[in-house]
């Protein structure tokens, strides 16, 4: 799907740095895996061991269990088992570039579960102290349209290459050599979406804190052992790679991509930041929408707090209390009139030239023509208390200057109500799609989006990624 330079714009207005809305708890991790859903929870697994778990996807704490120890691990759920794969030794760890990529299995994450138990690991890969690879930093692919199963490998010493698994086993393929498919880039991995195959790697310096120059780029190709070539033709085994996220205003060195989808056009992507300032500059577990934009992976972004114009992608209409139009009391000029009097700048609407005319109780929703009116101005913000989602926290949607706040009925409509409560109806997650543009579903209708079944008539309905009739744009003001 192609995405207009005008939506880029006004999805842009609305993304922020992660910094203002980083993950919650301790979210301390090098070289995240692949997020994982085990059992409500998820899971992801770093470099040394260990990992984090979530109950909600926003506050993250360690408890991940992965035996092995080594680096860079990435986790892919086949079946009902879960297929783990590390690196012992190489990256230049102990002085050498001699390593090893293994694989094990267990049928749950949870190690609290009676069934928690990993299999022995089982190596696939190897590189020697001089070889030109370096086997660290797998990557695990299940192709959706032959079943096979793959992983990448390698660092900058040297080649990524990319070997077959067996599914069942998690063992190579007998017989099966690698083959070289990138260079100057590690902690690779592979997605596919629409008849394409992408690899994304890191590219740049790792390691060195707030000086780290990591960044996620990719290829893409139309065979999984490639040629993966970047949007300008580039190779990437001669260098090539078009960049999908680089640093933020306060965070430095984003590496290790994983893919999460949520729903049809709801996908996340994790990685860490090798530095987060607001986090006393440590490595740190991120999570952003993950765009596609004239069918590129682009990184998109949490969302802040603020002021907005909340517009439906259907009509273009604006969200709006239901209440009389007030007019403003500006005289107009006609253009054709001669006059020597000096300009004069008149005032916006204010809230106290029209809060007297609403009724005090609740309001119905509407959309209709953007006028900057106090009737159709939003302020978004964030409530910590209620917990998150993947990616993401509950925000509560109030007209600005007012208690009066956004809310869902029990009978999947939406209204406004004169004040906040804390209360779920009143709870709003605000997740970016693939396109750009937003959707929004409360807290105690989680199935339901915020839809426009009419130009001017919002309700709440089942998500719709085909439908722009679900689809909104946040404008900040």
């Amino acid at each position: 799907m192609k995405t207009s330079a005008k939506i880029l714009s006004i999805a842009a207005s609305a993304l922020i740095s992660v910094s203002a809305l980083a993950q919650e708890g301790k979210p301390w991790i090098h070289d995240p895996s692949t997020i994982m859903k085990c059992d409500g929870k998820y899971y992801t697994f770093g470099t040394g061991g260990g990992g984090l778990i979530s109950e909600d996807g926003w506050n993250w704490y360690p408890g991940a269990v992965r035996p092995g120890g080594g680096a860079a691990p990435d986790a892919l759920k086949i079946g009902d088992r879960y297929l783990v794969a590390y690196s012992s030794t190489g990256g230049g760890l102990g002085g050498g570039h001699a390593g090893r990529i293994l694989t094990m299995w267990n049928r749950t994450l949870d190690p609290e579960s009676p069934d928690f138990a990993y299999t022995e690991a089982v190596e696939v890969a190897s590189s020697q102290v001089d070889e030109d690879c370096d086997a660290i930093d797998a990557g695990l692919f299940m192709d959706p349209v032959t079943g096979r199963l793959w992983c990448t490998y390698g660092t900058y010493f040297g080649f990524i290459r990319i070997v077959e698994l067996d599914p069942k086993t998690g063992a190579r393929v007998e017989g099966n050599e690698p083959v070289n498919i990138a260079i100057d880039c590690e902690a690779t991995t592979i997605i596919w979406r629409d008849g394409w195959y992408y690899l994304l790697g890191t590219h740049g310096t790792c390691c060195d804190g707030v000086n780290s120059t990591y960044n996620i780029v990719v290829g893409r190709s139309r065979s999984v052992t490639g040629p993966y070539l970047d949007n300008v033709g580039r190779d990437m085994i001669a260098g090539g790679g078009k960049m999908v996220i680089d640093a933020d205003d306060r965070q430095f060195g984003a590496g290790h991509f994983g893919r999460y989808i949520e729903d049809e056009g709801v996908e996340k992507m994790s990685f860490h930041w090798e530095a987060d300032l607001d986090r006393s500059a440590r490595s740190v577990l991120a999570i952003r929408p993950l765009l596609w934009v004239n069918d590129w992976p682009v990184a998109g972004s949490s969302f802040k707090a603020g002021v907005y114009e909340i517009s439906s992608v259907r009509r273009g209409y604006a969200l709006e209390l239901a209440v009389d139009f007030v007019r403003q009391q500006i005289p107009r000029r006609g253009w054709w009139e001669e006059s020597d009097e000096p300009e004069v700048t008149y005032p916006n609407q204010t809230l106290e030239d029209v809060a007297g005319t609403w009724p005090e109780g609740e309001i119905p929703a509407r959309a209709g023509d953007w006028m900057n009116r106090p009737h159709q101005r939003w302020t978004v913000t964030p409530v910590p208390e209620a917990g998150g989602y993947l990616g993401g926290q509950y925000c509560k949607i109030q007209i600005e200057g007012t208690d009066r706040v956004l809310a869902a009925t029990d009978d999947a409509e939406v209204v406004t109500l004169p004040a906040y409560t804390g209360a779920s109806e009143q709870l709003w997650k605000i997740e970016q799609l693939a396109d750009g543009t937003w959707r929004l579903s409360p807290k105690s209708l989680p199935d339901y989006v915020l839809t426009c079944i009419a130009d001017s008539t919002p309700t709440l309905a089942k998500y719709n990624f085909e439908s722009d009739n679900c689809k909104w744009n946040f404008i900040k003001k």
